[in-house]
């Protein structure tokens, strides 16, 4: 008995888990299209009964008769339909002159067009209550059982259009009709029409057409399928777009300065005892210093003019110093170094660059 429970358990919650997901998994649906209900075209019957009115000389309520009809139709679409079928009943005439009033009997055979205002203007449904209609079409009318006219005609009373046996009279007809609906295929029916006939089917001469108004109630019954619902259509949700990932930009890479090597010139230029001419034999170096600055020309060069300290005395040496340097400069002057790429000093006896006292007259150049 416990093991039985427990399978009852297990297989309520597999149920209850299985429509769980296929709920879940048909709300992952997005419906595409909404399910419809269409028209379709069916059979359809009307029975009516009423009264009918003839225009005559007399009051309205004197010439209020009797009016019956029973149609059968096909509805084509939501708006238009087609209907056949026969009224009649009783007409009344009358002679004010006389205060007569008679009857007589007809029947109808009519084919009418039938518009559906409601689908028109609110669009089709099958479940709306109120159903307005608008017809019009053709008819024939044959008259008949106007023994009454008959007899007021044998009595001296002359009616100018007096018919006897039958009349038989076309006929123009229009209305206005509404079904109310009370199940699928059953509905209340109200109509008013207005028909139109010779001026004979009354028997009285009035130089212009004879109406007949009918007011009639009864049912509609339509038959066989009236409309269908159709399904919704479902598509799977539309994939995600993958995120867009916006790409950083890459830092532009410059290119890494190249490395220039440095590049420097160095000569020594030498002069004789107690002198700063340039000698023949050291105006090669300048030729070479000024070539070099030629060839480099973001480089500078710094001329710097010494004197020995075993000859000459301090303020000698002072001013010889500075007259080797600017002979020197003097000379890359000439062969088209500019003034602004040269820089002058001297350091008269106070340094001794070489140890030497031939090497320490002499303006040292280094050009960078």
């Amino acid at each position: 008995m416990k093991a039985k429970r427990q399978f009852m358990a297990i297989m309520l919650v597999a149920s209850t888990f299985a429509a769980t997901a296929q709920n879940s998994n048909q709300s992952s649906l997005q419906i595409k299209e909404e399910g419809k209900t269409e028209f379709v075209p069916h059979w359809f019957m009307q029975v009516q009964a009423g009264a009918a009115h003839t225009r005559g000389e007399a009051k309205f309520g004197d010439l209020i008769s009797p009016a019956a009809a029973i149609y059968g139709g096909y509805q084509f679409t939501p708006l238009w339909g087609l209907r056949a079928g026969i009224s009649g009943w009783q007409a009344k005439g009358g002679w004010s002159a006389y205060n007569q009033i008679y009857k007589y009997n007809y029947l109808q055979g009519n084919v009418d067009a039938t518009l559906d205002l409601s689908n028109l203007f609110c669009r089709y449904n099958p479940d709306r209550f109120f159903n307005a209609y608008l017809f019009a079409g053709v008819g024939l009318n044959g008259a008949f059982n106007n023994d009454e006219a008959v007899a007021l005609a044998n009595k001296g009373y002359e009616l100018r259009y007096l018919w006897k046996d039958n009349k038989i009279s076309p006929v123009g007809r229009f209305g206005l009709g509404t079904n109310l609906r009370l199940t699928s295929h059953l509905f209340f029916n109200i109509e008013v029409n207005a028909n139109v006939l010779s001026d004979k089917f009354n028997s009285k001469k009035a130089g212009n057409a004879d109406w007949q108004f009918n007011a009639l109630a009864g049912f509609t019954i339509k038959f066989g399928k009236t409309s269908r619902k159709t399904e919704p259509v479902y598509y799977d949700p539309a994939p995600q777009p993958a995120p867009v990932v916006k790409e950083e930009p890459k830092p532009v890479q410059e290119p890494a300065p190249v490395k220039q090597e440095k590049v420097s010139m160095t000569e020594n230029v030498f002069f004789a005892i107690n002198s700063s001419k340039i000698r023949t034999a050291e105006e090669q170096k300048i030729e070479k210093l000024a070539e070099f600055m030629k060839n480099h020309a973001d480089c500078k060069v710094t001329i710097c003019g010494y004197a020995d300290k075993q000859t000459g005395n301090a303020e000698i040496n002072e001013r010889l110093s500075k007259e080797r340097a600017e002979a020197v400069a003097a000379m890359l002057k000439d062969k088209g170094i500019d003034s602004q790429r040269i820089t002058i000093d001297h350091k008269g006896d106070t340094v001794q660059p070489f140890s030497t006292m031939e090497e320490n007259r002499v303006s040292i150049c280094i050009a960078e």
